[in-house]
């Protein structure tokens, strides 16, 4: 089984109709399917969760936990992103299920059961294990500059904060979207789509939202902000004048067993970025290029905190000074 972002791959095209989607690479056509089930579903988000949660998030295996009054739900899983201090029940679904029937009953006892100490000690000690026995997870605390003496309290002080109900799914639809906006913990909701060649059942591809976009994010609704920074892009930056076409960016990058390499990439026109003989239109698919060139086997990477201007600002402070702008 082949796992891909469609997004990273400049050989597919896209096309779109209200109901169909087909991606076309060379001679092949990929057709939208539906999944076997839920499980494949948990499957493809166990081994592709960054595409959804961000590089500075790491996951953590479903386990057991109960209400006040002892009902036991089991999520498909929890993840925590100590770049954002925050931390998530992840519940997969497929909405054929049914939102009032199946995914809100779920969803709702789950939340119960997150707020028990129980359940919070459980989950710490889930993570602290992760920490001292997954390098992959031990780097990430070192890139947000976590001291290992400090782990446990950071991890203690995010599971405090109410958990954000994420929810991977193969579409969504009104009653879906109303019933989240009316729970009262943050619910993101992520598309995850899959595909199977034509003629060729057996290979698949699975497209995830770009630059970790959820569908629906309920924080950012009830803001009412006008502008999202998932709807930012580097175009808005050119278009603002807080970067030009012809700009640097400078990425700096040593691997784990490497040497340090720094990558230039150009800014174009329309907000793509030039690098490597390739063109991106997403920042963190440019970075994640050139740390895989540099030898790293990363999955993911924060495009908007890695790339500088030759003024040493990130992408994320200049989009931040877009959106205060505007604010």
């Amino acid at each position: 089984m082949q796992m891909s972002n469609p997004t990273c791959e400049s050989c597919i095209n896209y096309m779109k109709g209200s109901r169909v989607k087909v991606l076309l690479s060379d001679d092949k056509k990929y057709i939208k399917v539906p999944f076997k089930d839920e499980n494949e579903l948990e499957q493809v988000i166990v081994s592709n969760y960054e595409f959804i949660l961000g590089p500075s998030s790491f996951y953590l295996p479903k386990s057991l936990i109960k209400t006040a009054e002892g009902a036991r739900t089991i999520p498909d899983g929890f993840a925590i992103d100590i770049g954002r201090r925050q931390w998530y029940i992840i519940e997969a679904e497929l909405l054929q299920h049914g939102v009032y029937e199946h995914i809100s009953q779920q969803v709702t006892k789950q939340v119960l059961a997150s707020s028990q100490e129980d359940t919070k000690k459980k989950i710490e000690e889930l993570a602290v294990n992760q920490y001292n026995t997954d390098q992959t997870t031990k780097e990430k605390f070192v890139d947000e500059s976590i001291k290992e003496i400090d782990v446990r309290k950071v991890l203690g002080d995010i599971l405090q904060n109410p958990p954000i109900v994420g929810l991977p799914i193969d579409e969504v639809n009104k009653d879906l979207n109303q019933w989240a906006l009316t729970f009262k913990n943050e619910i993101k909701i992520w598309i995850v789509s899959k595909f199977a060649e034509l003629g060729n059942p057996n290979s698949i591809i699975y497209e995830f939202p770009e630059e970790f976009r959820p569908q629906i994010d309920t924080q950012t609704i009830e803001s009412d902000s006008t502008i999202a920074q998932y709807d930012v892009r580097i175009y808005d930056l050119v278009k603002d004048g807080l970067i030009k076409p012809s700009d640097k960016l400078i990425m700096d990058y040593k691997p784990r067993n490497g040497n340090k390499k720094k990558y230039v990439a150009d800014i174009l026109p329309d907000g793509s970025l030039s690098l490597l003989s390739q063109t991106f239109s997403s920042p963190s698919f440019a970075a994640l290029a050139g740390i895989q060139d540099a030898g790293s086997d990363r999955k993911t990477v924060n495009g908007w905190t890695s790339w500088k201007t030759e003024e040493g600002k990130t992408l994320y402070d200049l989009r931040e000074i877009f959106l205060n702008n505007r604010g």
